[in-house]
């Protein structure tokens, strides 16, 4: 069993920054993949920025430029730096890990953490 501890999220106004960290604890093994989803009320849960091993990095459109991930020597936490938030990043942020073991893939969620961005 894997647990995801995630911490950072709180209130902040329009143009600040927040840093949100994740660690994964329960497992032998280094989640392959790594990286933070969002929802927002009445949205669907999007993808906001990912990490792999192999230092491939994703994110999502409306982010770039603003936000940056970033994993541990360990590769077992997960860190997003944001930064020129707007009212429109706010969301509950989740952590999400997938890890390969015994041949297949094995995808966990943290509880989330609320980010909310005040005009």
């Amino acid at each position: 069993q894997v647990q995801l501890a995630e911490s950072g999220g709180g209130l902040v106004q329009a143009g600040g920054s927040l840093r949100l960290s994740c660690a994964a604890s329960g497992s032998v093994d280094s989640p392959i993949l790594m990286g933070w989803y969002r929802q927002a009320p009445g949205k669907e849960r999007e993808l906001v920025a990912h990490e792999s091993t192999s230092d491939v990095i994703d994110y999502l459109n409306t982010v770039k430029g603003r936000f940056s991930i970033s994993r541990g020597n360990a590769k077992n936490t997960v860190y997003l730096q944001m930064t020129s938030l707007t009212p429109e990043d706010t969301a509950v942020y989740f952590c999400n890990a997938v890890i390969l073991s015994s041949g297949r893939k094995w995808e966990y969620w943290g509880q989330g953490t609320q980010v909310t961005v005040s005009s």
